[in-house]
């Protein structure tokens, strides 16, 4: 008997044509457990990062207790939530306490040095520099081109000049900052709906298809005639084009073979701006945006910024910014911390439940889409008023197919926080055996997360 799989087409005649319809992903394609494709393929796996600035308030942050049953504090309450899926969002995030960024004797430039610590295991020379790829385009670079986007890049902080998302210095990703126009980039007309009936190629992709093509055959013989400094330029720009070429051959392949792909139903009128309701809006928007967009793989990759590692973030009707807060705010001496500023912090953290729980809201083989991903959720400091850069705030959620065991709290002693970032990538399949420089190299995954 034939065997039919997930690329199967039903093919007859009609009045003396050639037919062929394609088949949905049925129960028969998925293996036993529901969890990969039955051929052996398995659902896809996603990473993203989700930050937030000026910190926490070291007491009141990190719980008290390693493992399993930890009892939250007070600034992580924004967890204890039920699911829609069943269970509490808790038991699908790891907290990460205890893992600091070190100097080596450079100065601790405020808000750059513990950001860029973790996120590209270097120290930067001066004030916010960028010293390597930071890990979202690491990771980019190796599983970003299975997909239409390469990565997704979002701010909540309404300024498309802030991103910490980079290729290397002076080379940022540009985030998307309204809605709306991350819902046209991805569900707009070269989204290519699974429910819309045939799939027909877009002519003018095929063109631009075969021009590339001709641009490839070009590039090899310009190699031949130009210097070392024109060759290095010139690959940074070819990177662009088979990035291209990557995503018109997705394109030209049609939607894909996923249960829980749908379009994503379209924002409304964006609300962008500094004042911390703005920005939780903002966020939540964005990430059913995302879960819909990850859900129809056209990125596996994504970074979302809430607020900026200078927090600007206000309350209604207030100038006083989240940042001037944390150092012009007293310590009030009956509470042992800055109320005012605090109030961010709270936000701050309901806003990544938030995030958190719209991808656990979204079905996705015998679990859940968050299931099959890997988000790193940081800061850029510890106590901001300090700018403190030990005990950097950490967490994980989702299981990452499998390969993680989330709910857990871990206490870093000491160690460097880049032990966070070489996690991610052995988890995400990178075959790095360490990561960072001098003391901030990281030879050792967080063993306890790991299934």
């Amino acid at each position: 008997m034939k065997r039919f799989d997930r690329r199967a087409m039903l093919r007859g005649t009609l009045a003396g044509g050639a037919v062929t319809m394609g088949i949905p992903l049925l129960d028969c394609f998925l293996n036993e457990h529901g969890s990969a494709l039955a051929q052996g393929a398995p659902l896809p796996l996603r990473f993203g990062a989700w930050m937030w600035g000026c910190g926490m308030n070291p007491s009141r942050w990190t719980p008290t207790t390693e493992g399993t049953d930890f009892e939250l504090p007070i600034e992580l309450r924004a967890l204890d939530r039920e699911l829609a899926s069943g269970g509490k969002l808790r038991d699908h995030v790891s907290i990460l306490s205890g893992f600091d960024v070190k100097l080596d004797g450079r100065p601790n430039f405020p808000h750059t040095a513990g950001l860029m610590g973790t996120l590209t295991g270097s120290l930067p020379l001066q004030d916010y520099t960028v010293p390597a790829p930071t890990l979202d385009t690491i990771i980019a670079a190796e599983v970003g081109g299975f997909t239409r986007f390469r990565s997704i890049e979002m701010s909540c902080t309404g300024n498309p000049n802030q991103s910490y998302s980079f290729e290397s210095q002076g080379v940022p990703n540009a985030p998307e900052i309204s809605p709306g126009a991350l819902y046209t980039r991805v569900f707009g007309p070269e989204f290519a709906d699974p429910n819309a009936g045939p799939f027909t190629p877009d002519p003018r992709l095929m063109l631009r298809q075969s021009v590339l093509s001709v641009v490839k055959e070009d590039r090899d013989r310009l190699l031949k005639r130009v210097g070392a400094h024109d060759k290095q330029r010139l690959d940074q720009y070819f990177t662009s084009v088979r990035q291209l070429e990557l995503q018109i051959d997705i394109l030209l392949a049609g939607p894909p073979d996923l249960e829980s792909c749908q379009k994503a139903p379209a924002p409304g009128a964006d609300d962008v701006g500094s004042e911390v309701g703005q920005s939780m809006a903002t966020n939540r928007v964005m990430a059913e945006l995302l879960s819909f967009a990850l859900a129809c793989d056209q990125t596996r990759v994504f970074s979302m910024m809430f607020s900026d590692r200078i927090s600007g973030l206000r309350q209604p009707g207030s100038s006083a910014q989240h940042h001037q807060l944390t150092h012009d705010e007293p310590l009030d001496p009956e509470i042992g911390y800055q109320p005012e500023a605090t109030e961010f912090v709270y936000a701050s953290m309901e806003a990544w439940a938030d995030f958190v729980e719209r991808l656990a809201a979204i079905p996705e083989g015998d679990g859940t889409l968050l299931d099959n991903c890997l988000v790193f959720g940081h800061s850029d400091v510890s106590l901001a008023k300090a700018h403190g850069i030990t005990g950097v705030p950490m967490m994980i959620a989702g299981r990452a197919g499998g390969a993680l065991k989330p709910g857990v709290h871990v206490a870093g002693a000491t160690s460097p926080s880049t032990r966070a970032g070489l996690t991610i990538q052995q988890v995400m399949g990178l075959t790095s055996e360490s990561w960072g420089s001098r003391s901030m190299e990281a030879t050792q995954p967080i063993s306890e997360i790991l299934a």
